[in-house]
């Protein structure tokens, strides 16, 4: 486990997971919402993001979170040697982006640039969460059933799967 791509629907745990992965075995993390986003949500270039994106996929060890773009994505999951695939119930991923926004009103939520803007940001997340939902979760569950056999892929769909991959962690 050198080079993994945590993965996901809005909401689902991903940057919490990403941080404990990323402690637990010491390997760097990159959380994409804050190479896009400069603080205060102010979205890079593509470009500069496309590129900076490179120079991390072709580093030796890296956890990444995020989506990113639909381009780099795909780049990303297949540089990757390990998967971790969030595939909550979309019911718990709404609840997630709720308490997310609720929250966020007391305490910035961790791994978001800084200063950004809440209220827009969580919108974002609810009218992605459909939207992955119907486009991007079937071709997941495929890639990951598909790329199984030559990759170590962690399909996690529940909560008591997210704690018991811990156990799982060197």
């Amino acid at each position: 486990m050198k080079k993994v791509a945590v993965f996901g629907n809005a909401g689902g745990g991903k940057s919490t997971l990403s941080r404990k992965l990323s402690e637990m075995t010491n390997l760097p993390l990159y959380v994409l919402d804050k190479i896009q986003y400069k603080p205060g949500g102010v979205p890079i270039s593509y470009e500069d993001y496309k590129q900076i994106h490179e120079e991390i996929i072709s580093k030796d060890e890296w956890v990444i979170d995020g989506f990113g773009s639909f381009e780099t994505v795909w780049l990303r999951l297949e540089k990757a040697d390990t998967l971790v695939y969030v595939d909550l119930p979309l019911t718990v991923h709404f609840w997630w982006i709720t308490k997310r926004l609720l929250t966020g009103f007391f305490v910035p939520p961790k791994g978001w640039p800084e200063n950004s803007p809440l209220w827009k940001s969580s919108m974002n997340s609810y009218n992605n969460l459909w939207l992955c939902h119907q486009r991007l979760t079937p071709r997941y569950r495929d890639y990951v059933l598909e790329v199984g056999k030559s990759k170590k892929v962690y399909h996690l769909k529940s909560t008591k799967d997210i704690k018991d991959f811990y156990k799982l962690i060197p």
